[in-house]
């Protein structure tokens, strides 16, 4: 069983790299298209798509951690004045589905918008929150209270 927690924990860890490269190339393609006034192609819709769905991989795999015997979560009495024990309680995981919804609601918007550069401008909007969002969320090795890891 703790085996199978590591590779999840390396998973969730690992992915995070896809996840937020991903986003960042979504983020740039979008944000050079709202400048330029450019024709939304299917080169645009996919890399959101990716991103999406890669997105959504991470906060699956996440949500199983959330609730798998042994993880880092603990909800035990006094936890919220344990920093850690309530980053990965309550603080991860709320902004996180945050993030989750923020993209899922961006990437629905521009597919059912008709105006190209709308289409641009709404995706961008939503991703670019849930970037922000998802960037503050990770237990980054420098926030070393939290004991993250690079991967």
């Amino acid at each position: 069983m703790e085996t199978f927690l590591n590779i999840l924990i390396k998973a969730h860890s690992g992915w995070r790299w896809v996840v937020l490269i991903l986003l960042v190339a979504a983020l740039v393609k979008l944000f050079m298209g709202m400048r330029k006034g450019a024709t939304y192609t299917a080169g645009d819709k996919k890399i959101g798509t990716f991103a999406m769905i890669a997105f959504h991989i991470q906060w699956t795999i996440g949500l199983v951690l959330y609730f798998f015997p042994g993880s880092k979560v603990q909800i035990v009495e006094g936890f919220m004045k344990n920093s850690m024990l309530r980053f990965y309680a309550l603080e991860h995981i709320v902004a996180m589905t945050i993030a989750f919804i923020l993209i899922t609601i961006g990437h629905s918007k521009a597919k059912k918008t008709t105006e190209d550069k709308k289409k641009f401008k709404t995706q961008f909007t939503f991703y670019f929150i849930a970037f922000i969002i998802i960037m503050l969320s990770i237990p980054w090795p420098f926030r070393q209270a939290l004991g993250g890891h690079w991967f």
